[in-house]
């Protein structure tokens, strides 16, 4: 702490972090919730201290009248080493 700081501000700087976002897109034949569930999961493995995610888009396949996947695009919010 330099002479201009008070223990606040000085906490607040040791404290901050920097996030980055990645846009992903997951599928389930299950439910949106399970692609959201299945996306998550598959970026924990390559990434640690996920913070969020922000649904971009919501679409599903479908194949003769019946809906065979659902599929999720999102933006993962994670905390940089």
């Amino acid at each position: 702490m330099n002479k201009y700081e008070n223990e606040s501000t000085q906490q607040r700087r040791i404290s901050m972090s920097v996030a980055k976002t990645s846009e992903i897109t997951a599928s389930s034949s299950k439910s949106f919730e399970e692609a959201v569930r299945h996306g998550i999961s598959k970026m924990s493995k390559s990434v640690d201290k996920i913070e969020g995610a922000w649904i971009k888009e919501q679409k599903v396949v479908v194949k003769d009248g019946e809906v065979t996947a659902y599929r999720v695009t999102m933006k993962v919010t994670f905390i940089v080493k």
